[in-house]
């Protein structure tokens, strides 16, 4: 299909532009012009599918995900492919011709019971087949010791480039201009606002038009700009100041010559124990790889040139990997090589893709770093990207994929070449629980992170932070293995556990975001942006959520008022970047100062009935409750330290956070441990506490498609005061309870573990599913937070007059389930 290039083709203005024309792009065009947004203008610095979509691997698969968002987007995928010929009358090659996951260990296979467990209640039709089976529907595989297959007749295959070029045609069906041969070089933002690109004509490039479309320093004055530029989308990104941390890796198949008998309709094969993934391509098999220790390419820099790009096989690397997946299907082995292909493909440091508006800049919407599941996301994608740039808000759960997420330092060269080369090789690796990423550890330090280390703290990273997951004890050097079962080190967690529920726990939580909000109007703004209260009297903090203008969490934390134009924001690690966006906005054109303090401060948290008394050796200031209630906050000195002290709680004891210069942290550390009866505490324990008292975690059990009132946080809101997305809560409000509500769900049985995506099911039929859970040590079984669905108001008696159960891994265990906490459900215990 030839796009247009005549010079005359590039506008001087379009409402959107979205730059690159992968199959991303495209998505984002079509999906754009189908809501009727229809000036827009899609620019490739070359061809279509020039990047990375030409040499894609063609499979529009949905299994394999515990994430709402992405299995949504994927089958969303697969039926918009299905259909989309007969809109635009280009063929996308989609074959339904079903696919096979393998699971060749037990661990695997419990993974893929639990997966399929979760797909099933979102509408994937999925089944657990044996190895006869298995060899019945792909004759070619040695299926003999494998456990289990896991067979999804609605999947198949597609032609990437066939693809980009429906979506195109069905954008420019509709008036989006598309574009070839030109270059965006930058972006152009003003006031924190895009307003439009700056674009030149390709210099070189295999693939590259006779004639270009536009000039060197030629503008496209534009109200929205979409960053779909894949492997580049980091270096563009980096002129505007966006952290897009993606990074081009050496990405292998190979296509074997003819043969015999071979069925073009036989389905997808996956064997991920072999790295390898297989499926029949022009009367030859294609075998491609994921292997475990991958390579990064061009650290320094994608080639202005690349288009179409192949790179030289590394085959002394890759020989061992493509052995053993060959092996798995030995008549590939058999017969000759036609290809053996590598090319590039980008991936980012979570394995996750970079989606959203960029916190810093209006309007600056990037849809990229899809690892490797472009294709077969982009539909889903397209259609999220298309309602969030009209609407002004996702309307699925973003926190995982939220640009805002990724920090500076991912960008260093050293950083993406380590990571990428461990984070490719975990996408055909097991995904059992406490598998850790090892490569550019130790970036961020605690300012007490020694301390952590001489007492025996299990490591685990935390958004960049090494943080103490339990501990051995001191001079003992931890070790875990992952394991879906109960490990050696649940004695530590348990322990932990129980010394905040009866004695006295330390906690360094230094990762967590702490911002500085001052000047005359900080008040005024943080009380816009609160759901809660937050510009009362100075002395007290408040624990709040930020709205959008849907009256839908955007994030979940506390704001101090120290005096009446000094304020403390702490939000979680993960909402970092989001927070900081947020902040950045709303300060804008006010007399606002915000400092980022998260490194210049550490946080010690003292938990637990005994927390009082050990404080108290440390202070002159009352402590009493009277003189110092539940949610009062002071400027303290503890053992000579100067602290702002919190009491308050995530973990449902009396307790208090403690605030100090990073520079006084340690001392501040050894004077709390040293108090009587005072032990270390990990982040397992903050977990399973936490989940007890049934606190929210936004991210994990809270997301941004949640209103309060349904997440049972309708008592953090202060309807006297004017906040943002007040007007749509209220409208909420009056039909309250709703069809759908977060509860606390903990199972009968003490034995099975919960970890996030069981189905939960009323009567024997599936309303929701657990978001977050964990081991409750003082409750005697596993509990979590799960959101349920039904065809009348969630009440209590609704939930009473039902029989609850818990899908695990194919088996049902009997569950209990509350609108309350069930520890302490009156929280008592934390004002005492």
């Amino acid at each position: 299909m030839t796009q247009t290039s005549a010079s005359s083709a590039v506008p001087d203005r379009a409402r959107v532009v979205v730059i690159g024309g992968g199959v991303i792009g495209c998505s984002v065009a079509y999906h754009l012009a189908h809501e009727g947004w229809t000036d827009v203008v899609v620019l490739e610095r070359d061809r279509l599918t020039s990047g990375t979509t030409w040499h894609a691997a063609g499979l529009m698969t949905c299994f394999g995900s515990t994430s709402e968002t992405s299995t949504g987007i994927r089958l969303y995928s697969r039926d918009l492919y299905a259909r989309l010929e007969a809109e635009t009358g280009v063929s996308t090659g989609f074959k339904p011709v079903g696919m096979i996951e393998a699971a060749a260990d037990a661990d695997r296979l419990h993974e893929y019971r639990r997966v399929a467990a979760f797909q099933r209640h979102l509408g994937l039709e999925v089944e657990e087949i044996g190895p006869r089976e298995m060899k019945d529907l792909f004759p070619w595989a040695e299926t003999d010791d494998l456990l289990a297959g896991f067979h999804v007749p609605g999947d198949g295959r597609v032609n990437p480039v066939d693809l980009t070029q429906a979506l195109a045609r069905g954008a420019k069906n509709l008036g989006v201009r598309v574009v070839e041969g030109v270059r965006v070089e930058d972006v152009l933002v003003d006031h924190g606002e895009v307003r439009g690109v700056v674009v030149g004509g390709l210099e070189t490039g295999a693939g590259a038009p006779s004639s270009t479309t536009g000039s060197a320093g030629q503008t496209i004055e534009c109200e929205y700009v979409v960053n779909c530029t894949g492997m580049w989308a980091r270096e563009l990104g980096e002129k505007s100041g966006v952290v897009i941390p993606n990074q081009a890796a050496e990405h292998y198949y190979l296509i074997t010559d003819t043969i015999d008998g071979i069925d073009p309709d036989a389905p997808i094969f996956e064997d991920p124990a072999s790295y390898g993934y297989y499926r029949e391509e022009g009367g030859g098999m294609m075998v491609g790889l994921f292997e475990p220790h991958a390579a990064a390419w061009s650290v320094d820099g994608i080639p202005r040139s690349a288009s179409f790009t192949t790179l030289k096989p590394d085959w002394d690397r890759m020989g061992p990997f493509l052995e053993k997946a060959m092996a798995r299907v030995p008549v590939t082995l058999e017969v000759g090589v036609r290809t053996f292909f590598c090319g590039p493909e980008s991936f980012t440091p979570d394995l996750m893709p970079a989606v959203g508006e960029a916190p810093g800049i209006k309007n600056y919407f990037v849809a990229a770093g899809m690892n490797s599941v472009g294709v077969l996301s982009a539909g889903g994608l397209g259609r999220v990207m298309a309602h969030w740039i009209i609407a002004g808000l996702p309307d699925v759960d973003v926190t995982a994929w939220d640009v805002a997420r990724f920090r500076t330092d991912q960008l260093e060269p050293a950083y993406r070449r380590e990571r990428t080369t461990e984070i490719l090789g975990t996408v055909y690796a097991a995904h059992t629980p406490g598998k850790q990423l090892r490569t550019m550890r130790d970036r961020l330090l605690s300012p007490v992170h020694d301390r952590l280390v001489a007492k025996g703290g299990y490591l685990r990273e935390v958004s960049g932070w090494e943080g103490a997951d339990w501990f051995a004890g001191p001079g003992r050097t931890p070790s875990a293995e992952a394991t879906w079962g109960r490990a050696p080190w649940f004695e530590q967690w348990e322990a932990e556990h129980r010394t905040v529920r009866e004695g006295v726990g330390l906690m360094d939580m230094s990762f967590m975001a702490k911002f500085s909000v001052t000047g005359p109007e900080a008040g005024a703004m943080l009380d816009h942006l609160s759901a809660g209260h937050v510009n009362g009297d100075p002395g007290w903090i408040t624990y709040t959520q930020w709205l959008n203008d849907d009256g839908r969490i955007e994030a979940d934390l506390t704001v101090s008022k120290l005096a009446d134009d000094r304020f403390w924001v702490v939000a979680s690690d993960t909402a970092h970047g989001h927070v900081a966006g947020m902040l950045g906005r709303a300060a804008r054109g006010r007399d606002v100062r915000v400092e980022d303090a998260t490194t210049a401060y550490a946080q010690l948290n003292l938990q637990g009935p005994l927390s009082r008394d050990v404080l108290a050796k440390l202070t002159d200031a009352d402590l009493t409750s009277d003189a110092w209630p539940f949610r009062g906050v002071r400027e303290v000195d503890v053992a000579g330290v100067p602290v702002t002290c919190a009491r308050i709680t995530y973990l449902g004891e009396l307790g208090y956070e403690l605030y100090v210069a990073a520079d006084r942290a340690l001392d501040l550390y050894d004077a709390l441990a040293a108090g009587e009866g005072v032990q270390p505490v990990g982040l397992k324990a903050l977990a399973s506490l936490r989940m007890e008292k049934a606190y929210r975690d936004y991210g994990h059990d809270i997301d941004n498609t949640d209103c309060p009132l349904d997440v049972g946080l309708g008592f953090a809101v202060a309807w006297d005061t004017d906040f943002r997305g007040k007007a749509m809560l209220e409208k909420r409000r009056t039909d309250f309870p709703s069809t759908q509500r977060l509860v606390q769900i903990k199972l009968v049985d003490p034995e099975p573990l919960l970890y996030h995506a069981e189905p939960v099911l009323r009567d024997g039929e599936v309303v929701g599913y657990v978001r977050a859970a964990s081991y409750g040590w003082t409750l005697g079984a596993s509990v979590g937070l799960a959101f349920v669905n039904a065809d009348e108001k969630v009440t209590k008696d609704w939930l009473i007059a039902g029989r609850w159960e818990v899908d695990i891994a194919g088996e049902r265990y009997a569950a209990e389930v509350s609108l309350r906490p069930l520890y302490d459900p009156t929280s008592a215990r934390v004002r005492i």
